[in-house]
């Protein structure tokens, strides 16, 4: 029999409306023995069971829900099924050749990333629970994919986020098994890249904007195109192979803008792709100062808040980069900017866009809006699953 976590009367909304977090302060009691990382029962203030779940003490959010069916054992089996529903949902959803396979709480696998690029994998373990679980999981997903007849040829681990401390965690990253050269090739919408997944960010590469830059290219044929955060240069890339007459690239990242120059090169664009090392906050007033205009601008800046307490802050860097890029852009330009911080919400964007636009006498025509690839999927009630937000507008002088 495993522990029983009791929950305090009235709380459990989150999870009761299909959630599967629940917080320290929403638990009455724990009874019977368990280890942090390990398997509870889960019932509400009056005996009714809600789930299982993994507990751990060191963290803000105590329990983490693997199933809602509390006579349900946490096997091999189980862990099978759940692998097996996450993939075939992709082959479904997406293109198989790079993406992400498991997306956490929306697989019903909470803290565990897995992506696939090419013949590797890379895995991000985010709590304690799901860590302990991690190998049978990965067994469990090589086991299916080789069934449909994918090889893996190697997995390395990107478990090195801070956020593993706030579970009392140590940071990790190497080699889960032989070891192989990091530097993976992959092709996503026609175009060539170098991922690197052991120096890279997160897991090497952003998979979850895959469909928003084959969006923007039918906007980039002969334009003029400025790329904010350009990473390693995938919307710039696009936006190049698209047929753009000139592009230049900006990030921060001296790691990232040397992959950039090696992606542009691999695809033969080192001609019509310019990149450029520096702070986007400063570059973009030095040129509106040098009286530089583009016909288009792509803003993809990394989340400028990952907790509630910073939010202020993050709205003032979101209106500080977009009304700098509508001054940039000629008239009836093309705009695409987007959040990926799930703390700010779409409605918040929405009003922050407005207010930079007011600000300098813009006004923005919606075209489209977007959110993440299908292979990250947003899982109802679990907000944490849903954090891309991405707008294509038309900016039009304010007349």
């Amino acid at each position: 029999m495993s522990a029983v976590a009791t929950l305090k009367k009235g709380e459990g909304r989150s999870l009761k409306a299909g959630g599967l977090w629940i917080y320290d302060n929403e638990i009455a009691n724990v009874q019977g023995a368990f280890e942090n990382g390990g398997i509870v029962t889960i019932h509400d203030f009056d005996g009714y069971p809600l789930g299982k779940g993994f507990i751990n003490l060191h963290s803000k959010i105590r329990i983490r829900l693997m199933t809602r069916n509390a006579s349900q054992e946490i096997d091999d089996a189980f862990l099978r099924m759940r692998v097996q529903t996450a993939w075939d949902y992709r082959k479904k959803a997406i293109d198989t050749d790079c993406c992400r396979l498991i997306f956490g709480e929306a697989d019903f696998l909470p803290g565990l990333v897995v992506d696939k690029f090419s013949d590797v994998l890379v895995v991000e373990s985010l709590a304690l629970g799901i860590d302990r679980l991690k190998g049978k999981i990965l067994h469990a997903l090589t086991d299916t994919l080789a069934a449909d007849g994918i090889a893996i040829r190697g997995i390395y681990e990107r478990s090195d986020a801070k956020v593993r401390e706030l579970e009392g965690m140590e940071r990790y990253k190497g080699f889960l098994g032989a070891a192989f050269d990091p530097n993976i090739p992959i092709e996503e919408n026609g175009v060539k890249y170098m991922v690197d997944v052991e120096n890279g960010q997160k897991t090497g590469y952003f998979l979850d904007q895959k469909y928003n830059r084959l969006a923007i290219r039918r906007f980039c044929k002969n334009a003029a195109v400025l790329d904010c955060f350009t990473h390693t240069g995938s919307f710039a890339l696009n936006a190049a192979q698209a047929g753009a007459a000139s592009v230049l690239g900006i990030d921060a990242s001296e790691t990232g803008i040397a992959q950039a120059r090696i992606n542009a090169t691999l695809n033969g664009l080192s001609g019509c792709v310019q990149f450029t090392c520096g702070d986007v906050f400063e570059l973009l007033p030095k040129l509106e100062r040098e009286g530089n205009r583009f016909d288009v601008v792509i803003l993809d800046p990394p989340a400028f808040t990952k907790s509630r307490n910073s939010i202020k802050n993050a709205v003032k860097g979101y209106r500080e980069i977009n009304l700098r890029g509508m001054k940039l852009l000629q008239d009836g330009g093309i705009l695409a900017t987007c959040s990926c911080s799930h703390f700010m919400s779409n409605e918040l964007f929405m009003k922050t866009l407005q207010q930079a636009a007011k600000q300098v006498h813009k006004r923005l025509r919606q075209i489209e809006f977007r959110t993440q690839a299908p292979d990250h999927p947003i899982l109802w009630a679990a907000e944490e699953s849903y954090y891309l937000k991405f707008y294509i507008f038309q900016v039009c002088v304010d007349k």
